[in-house]
């Protein structure tokens, strides 16, 4: 258990065809304090994007948190509170022996998780929750960016 702060996340993320231009968001909240975080790729994945919008919001946190994470995204969430234990245990390999599907960030996001306590909560998407929707605006920011990124560099 930590005794820091505890702190309100929001996170999502956002791809333009899957893979496609991607993009992240997390809105976070402390007592009267707001952070908006969002970033994206050229190519990737929305999974690939909903696993680094957690990440960076947890990275984002000097110090060990209490943390109630708002997520849209079952597989983010089952993967965490119901799959990592099993694939660490098989050598990183689903139930059927496959490897496990973007094991680099399901790593990176064990190893931030760690460092906090997290309570879970499932948000439906684009259902009018307004911390939901403040993220998904923040990931779309993230494509956004990503878009005016590439399109200098298309000659």
């Amino acid at each position: 258990m930590t005794d820091g702060p505890t702190v309100e996340m929001w996170t999502d993320g956002a791809c333009k065809g899957n893979p496609g231009v991607g993009g992240w968001g997390a809105w976070m909240r402390f007592g009267d304090h707001e952070r908006e975080l969002c970033g994206g790729e050229a190519v990737t994945t929305n999974n690939r994007m909903e696993l680094t919008a957690v990440i960076e919001g947890l990275r984002a946190l000097t110090r060990p948190c209490r943390v109630t994470l708002h997520v849209d995204s079952t597989y983010v969430m089952n993967g965490l509170t119901k799959w990592l234990a099993g694939w660490k245990r098989k050598g990183w390999r689903t139930g059927d022996g496959k490897p496990v599907k973007n094991q680099d960030l399901w790593e990176a996001l064990d190893a931030e998780t760690q460092r906090h306590e997290i309570r879970w909560v499932w948000v439906k998407g684009h259902a009018g929750d307004p911390g939901n929707e403040r993220a998904d605006a923040l990931a779309n920011k993230g494509v956004d960016e990503v878009r005016a990124r590439t399109a200098g560099t298309r000659g």
